[in-house]
């Protein structure tokens, strides 16, 4: 009989002494993937989120503090850089995922549109920091699967669908769009189209070239689409600004600086006030504004790492590897874009576009944050991108996000009525918190009043009194 020798029978390729740096740090080997994979997926990953770093500054640029100051975009681009970079490089040696943080369109219109009109801007990011150790508190405690749980699913996606309704709005208006009818005008229509009713003046055409463009590319799926059309539409405001004189662009003039490379403005990192916000708005609306952000931060980024994850194949019977460090970078990315002053960091959908191209483990993640690094010496490239340019993205990125409608029951009596106000209310009131609240309200309402107030559970319960209370925080000034 012939014997088989022990170190015959061990496999070469499972030898650890045998495995390069890169295998031992990242799981190559056991993820059936290389090097090569992992660097393509990570560039293809920057290529098409890379346009937060113009984008978030538009945002938080458009909206004023309660003393009536503004971020300079500079410093925002800084921050939105700087953050991204630090904690996608951290997810993925810690996480060993490939999934990308910077900072999440939706939370970062809270920040900008509700609380910095009820706060000045260091307490606004000082709420942000607070948020993420709050996320990292659930998720160490296990609390955040509890709450994720007690949420039904449909509510979950009206959310979302509520959110990207909100932020296309909010791109329509920043391009002109759409805007508000004056109150003198002596009619009842909120809202018209372009200044007069109709669609005049060459900053309108760029947005409507860029809307077509972005739409085309990204129907086609080619990689980077969104940052190629916000690219194509910059160039052509230049021109036309420089070019042919065109003005009326907004806040955001499209012409060329007088240098494409510059030192990082690291104005706003570090500047935080962690309670104030609770004196300036009231502690009762600073609470509501911290339970919104966890809300949507958590929740958008448990869908994302759980679809992400199964799309690269990680996940084993629904659990996904390592999810406590995942969940744990999470957080921290909530606490790192407020000392940054970026708004929440969470992570990105578009992190799928870099699995689609091979990317398995934690190294795509490094090579795309090593690419935002990168970008924190090109900052004045930002002052160039007017909203017209940019705001494409907001609409088409709003319209991916209601697509979720698809998976929503509205044969249900039961949530038919709370998941259309979580929906309508979040863009009419421009509010997310108003959306929210009205939905779980009534959604408890009516499992009480047909004998089920099981159903909705004490978590869901205590949650909405604590609606009700901010919904009549006047009455309530009043009583007391």
């Amino acid at each position: 009989m012939t014997q088989v020798r022990i170190e015959d029978a061990v496999s070469p390729a499972k030898d650890p002494v045998r495995k390069s740096l890169m295998d031992r740090l990242f799981d190559l080997t056991a993820r059936r993937t290389t090097v090569g994979r992992e660097v393509r997926g990570g560039v293809t990953t920057f290529v098409a989120m890379a346009y937060i770093v113009l984008l978030n500054p538009l945002i938080l640029g458009a909206s004023a503090d309660i003393t009536g100051a503004k971020l300079s975009a500079g410093m925002v681009t800084t921050a939105t850089a700087l953050a991204a970079a630090v904690m996608t490089i951290l997810m993925g040696l810690v996480g060993n995922a490939p999934l990308a943080l910077a900072a999440g369109l939706g939370i970062n219109g809270i920040v900008a549109f509700q609380m910095a009109p009820s706060m000045t801007w260091a307490q606004a990011f000082g709420l942000v920091v607070l948020e993420g150790v709050c996320i990292v508190v659930m998720a160490v405690s296990g609390i955040r699967e509890r709450i994720m749980n007690a949420i039904p699913a449909p509510l979950k996606m009206a959310i979302t669908v509520g959110i990207g309704l909100y932020i296309a709005l909010v791109g329509l208006v920043s391009a002109g769009f759409v805007t508000r009818m004056p109150d003198a005008a002596g009619t009842t229509v909120p809202v018209r189209l372009g200044l007069d009713g109709h669609l005049n003046g060459w900053p309108i055409a760029v947005f409507c070239f860029g809307l077509l463009l972005m739409t085309v590319l990204t129907s086609r799926k080619v990689p980077g689409a969104v940052l190629i059309s916000i690219a194509v539409s910059t160039v052509v405001a230049v021109v036309l600004h420089d070019g042919f004189g065109v003005g009326n662009w907004g806040l955001t003039t499209p012409t060329l600086p007088s240098h494409v490379v510059a030192a990082p403005n690291f104005g706003l990192l570090g500047h935080v006030d962690l309670f104030g916000g609770f004196a300036s708005a009231g502690a009762l609306t600073a609470t509501i504004f911290l339970f919104t952000l966890v809300l949507s931060g958590f929740f958008d980024a448990m869908g994302t790492i759980t679809s992400v994850s199964a799309e690269a194949g990680l996940s084993k019977d629904g659990r996904v590897p390592k999810m406590g460090r995942i969940l744990l970078v999470d957080g921290a990315g909530a606490i790192a874009g407020g000392l940054a002053g970026s708004s929440p960091n969470t992570v990105f959908l578009e992190s799928a576009a870099g699995v689609g191209e091979g990317a398995r483990t934690g190294l795509a993640s490094v090579v795309t944050g090593v690419l935002f690094a990168a970008t924190l010496l090109f900052t004045p490239i930002a002052g160039i991108v007017p909203a017209q340019a940019a705001a494409p993205a907001l609409v088409v990125i709003g319209g991916m996000m209601v697509a979720q409608c698809r998976n929503i029951p509205w044969h249900d009596p039961d949530y038919t009525i709370p998941v259309f106000l979580t929906v309508a209310l979040i863009p009419f009131t421009y509010s997310i918190t108003n959306g929210v609240g009205a939905g779980l309200i009534a959604y408890v309402l009516i499992k009480t009043c047909k004998g089920k107030w099981r159903e909705a559970g004490w978590i869901l319960t205590v949650l909405a009194l604590v609606f009700t209370v901010y919904f009549g925080v006047d009455v309530v000034k009043a009583i007391l």
